[in-house]
């Protein structure tokens, strides 16, 4: 801190960032329109002719920029991870972390080191929709003190992969097949699902593709993965093994396949404008940091390998401790200069944080600078303002594409004596970045390490920890993309990989893809247990995590002229409290009259709105209100499509009636007092006779805390 105060600059505090970008930021109101050079244009709509007829001629140099700019606004897109979306926010540290890493921004409670983060898909091209079948990006960017650090990470703990050797082999697999650009956005055909039935090391990051982890409700509602083993490194040169996660606090759900493929056409975007929306509304996505930390002495004592990608630490034997928070509270000013030009990549650390022999991550060291380069137009893209440091740069990397810093001086060399040794060397005591002396010594070898070869048992343990509506979503899923396959015996190569992870599962899959199951005597490879492991992990499940919070849920209140104010008022007060958001939708646009004169807003009709987009509804009562949404087909889809994608359905008083019109009375009435005050079933929450009573309200949250109700799929023939 001191050195940053010798050179003029202001302590890292959550705004540092904000205030560095004020330099580049403009806003139009009040200018007048120039040329890149400053000289004021006083007509842009017409190009300068020979005559009002006649050529357009070369010396319309504001045509010529004009037009230049235009042509070349487009960078390439990332191969992967090409749509995405971020925001701003800041990292607090809960307390010192100095027993196991010298990072400096994992010291200080009171510092609030600013970041930036980008969600993405991967697999799809940036017009492609939010919510396909895909592993999500994660990647965070801090400004810390001593640099940035990047922590590069999905949604998923693992990949499909154990060496960066065979990436490009995985993504040409997946990505639009060549010969005619199909399919875009998915992992559902044949060449992807040819080069997986060939890869046994990828079946236990299949499961969790195939999984409802791959279409996440919100990226305010998914976990993050550092995926790789790194290093913690403290002060005095004691090295521990770390893998790193987010924890989103509001708790990790899914959206259903079927709303998925819905929403990917009724609004693409959905994911993004979820995150946009829910910040600009002051409802911040947060997540904690988690670590699991292992002693160096104890690298060797699991059934696995620390240093293989396709692999996790149970929670159960190292469990997550949370050592921050980060708190996501400001969209970019501009999606292009901030969201599509960051540059993120592994290599970007900081003292006290290293890396491991992982074969995974050593390629992405690599891979990730050199794709920068392509992309954003050379080495200089670190000058762009999102991807600056907070703290000054000093180096003899100068000149190239799009240089930015003016330096002064004539040296660009070390060591010289002209510029006085000028950038010097910073020693460890100084912050200099000092690599974890490993002792690395073998033959040159192609080869992988035996400990790397068991493919199946962490795949088994993932299937054995899911609830059973999780397993049946995951054969619905394995339905769906080797459906898609029409080689044969490519669907018959994957049934006897899933028989591998386990034979039930491979006859379940197989009864929907045409082809046989291996017999359930067929051999299953011998597991080599040499280490602590676990037969079932509760923390896989996202059903078995926490189900106590409703903030930055989406509740739709269908409503038409002579609703029920009060009833309306006293749900809606009691959601917002809790941390949802509500909308009045109704057949048009406009304002609703109460049954008792009040006015109302309507923030979505029908037309441009679905129940896909919300995670419940309530129905207030209201003669009038009621017995025109009893009409309306619109109104009798939404509650009947709620209802089979196992959302929470609430109603009061009349709206109860809206609910039976929809042939769901089963569910409202489960026994012989249909006049109860109160009935919760199921997810469906119904009060005859209240008017907001709180018994009803808080049942009501309790049904929409816990995100779905599976009991409810047994439900046949529900029309929607």
């Amino acid at each position: 801190m001191d050195e940053l105060h010798k050179n003029g600059r202001d302590p890292i505090d959550e705004e540092s960032k904000n205030r560095d970008l004020d330099t580049f930021r403009e806003d139009a109101e009040g200018t007048y329109l120039t040329t890149n050079q400053g000289l004021r244009i006083n007509h842009t709509d017409d190009s300068l002719k020979a005559g009002e007829r006649g050529p357009t001629l070369m010396e319309d140099f504001h045509f010529r920029e004009k037009m230049t700019h235009f042509d070349h606004e487009r960078i390439p897109e990332r191969v992967v991870h090409a749509r995405g979306a971020g925001a701003h926010g800041y990292f607090q540290v809960y307390e010192s972390m100095a027993k196991v890493t010298r990072a400096k921004f994992l010291q200080d409670p009171s510092v609030k080191t600013p970041v930036f983060v980008r969600f993405s898909t991967v697999v799809g091209s940036r017009g492609s929709a939010d919510t396909v079948r895909d592993a999500r990006g994660f990647a965070t960017k801090f400004y810390t003190e001593e640099g940035n650090f990047d922590l590069v990470g999905n949604n998923i703990p693992v990949f499909f992969i154990q060496d960066a050797i065979k990436f490009p082999d995985l993504v040409h697999a997946i990505k639009p097949e060549p010969h005619h650009e199909m399919p875009q956005a998915s992992a559902a055909h044949d060449t992807f699902w040819d080069f997986i039935s060939l890869m046994p090391e990828s079946m236990h990051m299949i499961m969790w593709v195939l999984s409802d982890r791959a279409i996440p409700r919100s990226f305010s509602m998914m976990e993050g993965f550092g995926v790789h083993t790194f290093r913690f490194v403290n002060e005095a040169g004691k090295a521990r093994f770390v893998k790193f996660h987010w924890k989103p606090l509001n708790g990790v759900h899914s959206l259903v396949w079927d709303e998925a493929q819905k929403l990917a056409g009724k609004d693409p975007d959905w994911l993004r404008r979820d995150l946009w929306e829910s910040i600009e509304m002051g409802n911040y996505p947060e997540f904690e940091l988690g670590v699991q930390i292992v002693e160096e002495e104890d690298e060797l004592v699991f059934d696995f390998d620390l240093l293989d990608a396709t692999k996790i630490i149970p929670e159960e034997l190292v469990p997550v401790q949370r050592i921050g928070k980060m708190v996501l509270n400001r969209n970019p000013d501009n999606f292009f200069a901030e969201t599509e030009q960051v540059a993120f990549h592994p290599g970007h650390v900081v003292p006290g944080i290293d890396f491991t022999n992982d074969p995974l991550l050593q390629g992405r060291l690599f891979s990730y600078l050199d794709t920068q380069l392509i992309r954003l137009g050379g080495p200089n893209f670190a000058e762009i303002p999102i991807n600056r440091p907070v703290v000054q740069v000093h180096n003899n990397q100068r000149d190239g594409y799009m240089r930015q810093t003016i330096n002064r001086g004539r040296t660009s060399y070390f060591p010289n004596s002209l510029g006085g040794g000028c950038p010097m060397m910073a020693p460890h005591e100084m912050g200099g970045y000092v690599h974890y002396a490993e002792r690395v010594d073998g033959h040159k070898i192609r080869t992988r390490s035996e400990s790397f070869k068991d493919h199946f048992s962490q795949a088994t343990l993932f299937w054995k920890s899911l609830t059973p509506p999780e397993q049946e979503h995951l054969v619905q899923a394995a339905h769906f993309e080797l459906g898609k396959v029409e080689t044969k015996a490519i669907r018959q190569r994957m049934l006897e990989l899933f028989h591998q992870v386990d034979p039930d599962l491979a006859i379940q899959v197989a009864a929907g893809i045409g082809v046989p199951a291996p017999g359930k005597d067929a051999p299953v490879m011998k597991r080599h247990k040499k280490g602590i492991s676990v037969d079932r992990s509760p923390a896989l499940s996202m059903e078995q995590g926490p189900a106590d919070s409703i903030a930055g849920r989406r509740v739709a209140i269908l409503a038409a002229d002579g609703f029920n104010h009060a009833e309306v008022m006293a749900v809606r007060s009691a959601l917002h409290e809790a941390g949802a958001q509500t909308e009045i939708v109704s057949k048009f646009l406009g304002s609703l009259q109460s049954e008792s004169g009040e006015a109302i807003e309507v923030d979505k009709n029908f037309i441009i709105t679905a129940s896909i987009m919300y995670d419940a509804i309530f129905v207030p009562g209201g003669d009038e209100s009621v017995a025109l949404l009893k009409k309306q087909g619109d109104a009798l889809h939404f509650v009947n499509e709620a209802f089979k994608h196992c959302k929470p359905v609430g109603a009061m008083s009349e709206g109860v009636a809206l609910l039976m019109e929809a042939n769901i009375e089963g569910v409202i009435f489960a026994g012989p007092q249909t006049e109860e005050e109160l009935v919760s079933n199921k997810g469906v929450v119904t009060s005859r006779n209240g008017t907001g009573s709180p018994q009803f309200v808080q049942s009501f949250i309790d049904a929409i805390a816990a995100h779905r109700h599976w009991d409810r799929e047994t439900k046949e023939r529900v029309p929607a």
